[in-house]
């Protein structure tokens, strides 16, 4: 089964993410995603068939979501507003993000918490 993992490098819950991934014989492609972030179409698609929602996929703890002032505007902004903001800056983005199967068709997930990745990937 495909694996990506939208990472960055300098966060300690990605790493252990991947070394999770790793430490299971498990191959995956790691992306960084403030370097190549994932595309707004991509973030839709992802988001839609997960069923969360959308406030999940950003990164409330960091610089970009204080500066942007998203506390206070996230709930007026429209879905199309987040998917494009979010799309704009991969710091805003909560990570890592786990894309599996062909452009996620085979599951989603947001964040590393180890029971949902152990159901959704196994081993």
């Amino acid at each position: 089964m495909k694996r990506i993992v939208y990472h960055y490098p300098g966060c300690g819950t990605c790493r252990k993410a991947l070394k999770w991934l790793d430490a299971r014989g498990l191959a995956h492609t790691d992306i960084h995603i403030v370097a190549t972030p994932p595309g707004r179409a991509a973030l839709e698609r992802w988001w839609r068939r997960s069923g969360m929602p959308l406030s999940r996929l950003f990164n409330t703890s960091g610089g970009s979501y204080r500066d942007g002032g998203f506390k206070d505007r996230l709930a007026t902004m429209s879905e199309a507003d987040q998917l494009d903001a979010l799309a704009a800056d991969g710091k805003l983005i909560k990570r890592p993000l786990l894309v599996l199967g062909e452009d996620g068709a085979d599951g989603f997930l947001v964040g590393f918490k180890e029971p949902e990745w152990l159901a959704l990937v196994g081993r």
